[in-house]
C-alpha cells in the first residue's frame, strides 16, 4: 500500500493542504482514491489515456454555456473583433490550440517531460496562485500581450 507512488502522491496532497488549493486537493485524493482501490486496472489506464481530453470538453462545455444561456451572441463575437483585444483573444486561442497539440504529443513521447510538467503545473497553482486549464492560458497571453502592448499604444 506504502509505495513510492503512494507516498509522492503524499506530499502532493500535503502541498494542496498548506497551499488551501482545493482542485489539487480533489485531484489528489481522486487519485489516491482510484490507486487504493483500481490500482494497475483498465480504468487507470483509461483515465491516463483519456482524461486530458476528457477534461477538455469539460472546459469546453463550460465555455460554451453563456452562449446556451444567452449571455453571449453574435452582437459580442461582432464587437470583440472591432478591438484588438478581441484579435489578440483570437490569435492567443490559436496559438494555445496548436501549442496544447504539439504538448500533448510530447508528453506522449517523452515521460521525462510529463513529470516536470506535472511538477511545475503543480507548484504554479500552489505557490504562484496559478490555474492549471488551456483556454484560461489564451486569455493570460492576451492579458500579456496587451499589458505589452499598452506601453506602445497611449
Amino acid at each position: 500500500m506504502f509505495t513510492q507512488a503512494f507516498l509522492f502522491l503524499s506530499c502532493i496532497l500535503v502541498i494542496a493542504l498548506v497551499a488551501k488549493n482545493q482542485s489539487l486537493l480533489i485531484a489528489v485524493a481522486a487519485v489516491m482514491i482510484l490507486k487504493l482501490f483500481f490500482d494497475g486496472t483498465k480504468l487507470m489506464a483509461l483515465i491516463q489515456t483519456k482524461g486530458i481530453h476528457w477534461g477538455v470538453t469539460i472546459i469546453t462545455i463550460a465555455i460554451l454555456i453563456p452562449i446556451a444561456t444567452g449571455q453571449i451572441g453574435f452582437k459580442d463575437l461582432y464587437e470583440a473583433f472591432k478591438t484588438p483585444v478581441g484579435w489578440v483573444a483570437l490569435a492567443s486561442g490559436i496559438a494555445v490550440a496548436i501549442l496544447s497539440a504539439r504538448g500533448i504529443k510530447l508528453m506522449g513521447t517523452d515521460p521525462q517531460v510529463t513529470v516536470a510538467l506535472v511538477m511545475g503545473t503543480i507548484l504554479g497553482v500552489v505557490f504562484l496562485k496559478g490555474v492549471a486549464a488551456g483556454p484560461v492560458i489564451a486569455s493570460g497571453i492576451t492579458y500579456v500581450i496587451m499589458q505589452g502592448l499598452s506601453y506602445f499604444i497611449k
